[in-house]
């Protein structure tokens, strides 16, 4: 008798509770996965798509890597 006289309203709240269940999973990027230059997230794989700068402790984008080393900065492009 319940089932039938709530239905629709079960049916919604089960949803609901699906989406929260799946919204607090963190599934977000972590902070150092973007470029602290462009600020742009660095396309996954990250390792194959960044550039480590040691003298700084940042990864930053192949492309900005690039557009440095064009412009004649062969240092690094974070640190300038």
């Amino acid at each position: 008798a319940h089932r039938k006289q709530h239905k629709n309203a079960c049916k919604q709240r089960a949803a609901e509770l699906k989406d929260e269940q799946l919204y607090c999973q963190g599934l977000e990027r972590p902070e150092g996965d973007f470029c602290p230059i462009c600020t742009l997230p660095i396309p996954l794989p990250t390792d194959e798509h960044s550039v480590f700068m040691p003298c700084c402790m940042q990864t930053i984008c192949v492309g900005c890597s690039v557009a440095a080393k064009k412009r004649g900065m062969f240092d690094c492009a974070f640190c300038r």
